[in-house]
């Protein structure tokens, strides 16, 4: 299949079976460098996922193009997503690292169909000092040079 790579972990990789069709999923969209399925444990009715074929762990580790290339897959098809079950939004969302709550390490975005806020909870709010937050752009900064 064109567009699809493998690192030394893709082999097992569950996302990268179902790229290459060796495990069933519901697909909605696929095309040469993406795939995108329902999610087997869903937030929502709708819940989808989309996939570089090219296996990648996370935004850590992957290049530009395939990150370019699933984006553009997120953005065609979440009005689609959406409007299937009736939704007024959706919610995307993508986990990069066992401590951010990646669970399956393959790049993925969830695209979750929302229908009002009441469905979901913000992440907490906290206050920070401005003498923290200088400091900590200082280091974003230093991080980026």
């Amino acid at each position: 299949m064109s567009g699809m790579g493998e690192t030394s972990n893709g082999a097992s990789c569950v996302f990268c079976k179902i790229a290459r069709k060796e495990i069933p999923a519901r697909v909605v969209y696929e095309d040469e460098h993406t795939l995108a399925f329902l999610d087997h444990l869903p937030n929502t009715a709708g819940h989808t996922l989309v996939i570089p074929k090219k296996h990648a762990t996370n935004i850590f580790d992957t290049d530009a193009e395939t990150l370019i290339q699933t984006m553009e897959t997120v953005r065609k098809i979440s009005p689609a997503v959406r409007d299937a079950v009736g939704g007024k939004g959706v919610h995307l969302n993508s986990n990069h690292g066992e401590a951010a709550g990646q669970i399956v390490m393959h790049l993925h975005f969830h695209i979750i169909p929302r229908h009002d806020r009441s469905e979901f909870e913000f992440w907490p709010h906290h206050e920070i000092d401005q003498a923290e937050a200088d400091v900590i752009v200082e280091k974003i900064k230093t991080a980026l040079a």
